[in-house]
């Protein structure tokens, strides 16, 4: 007889996300509001646009999930023009995945779903693209700001 053993349950993995997204939000703020649309190394995109892609994913994909629509990816629909309205956005986006988290079933998470036409995997892993891209666009973040000579946020600080 097989058993098997819970590591994490749908609230943890909900709090785990949203602590990555305080970070993140913590790292958006830390940027000179020039440095955040302009600042960038190495051919890499500035920040400004990598938080627009951020915007794109996390919460129109839950959506999408809860409301099982084919929505498509669009990363330019964000007009935002000053840091404040980033901010703004991402707190909005926060509390819409908040709000939304109760929309996905447990026994959803190993169901397949094509995620913005594009991305057919388990709910489960569509959820953690998400973490995993935030957290590597937030990477990019930190090296911009070690390199405009700003002490980034601590990576543990995600409350």
């Amino acid at each position: 007889m097989e058993t098997t053993t819970q590591i994490i349950s749908k609230q943890e993995l909900l709090n785990h996300w949203i602590g990555h997204r305080a970070l993140t939000r913590k790292v958006i703020d830390k940027f000179p509001e020039s440095d955040f649309f302009e600042f960038s190394i190495g051919g890499m995109r500035p920040f400004a646009k990598l938080v627009t892609e951020l915007l794109a994913i996390g919460a129109p994909g839950l959506k999408a999930i809860v409301e099982r629509s084919a929505s498509t990816f669009n990363e330019d629909a964000a007009t935002f023009t000053t840091k404040a309205d980033y901010i703004a956005a991402w707190d909005a986006a926060t509390d819409a995945i908040t709000r939304d988290w109760d929309g996905v079933k447990e026994e959803q998470f190993e169901e397949m779903f094509n995620l913005f036409g594009q991305y057919n995997f388990p709910v489960l892993q569509n959820i953690l693209y998400f973490i995993d891209n935030e957290i590597h666009h937030r990477a990019q973040g930190y090296v911009y700001l070690r390199a405009l000579g700003i002490e980034p946020p601590f990576f543990w600080d995600r409350y």
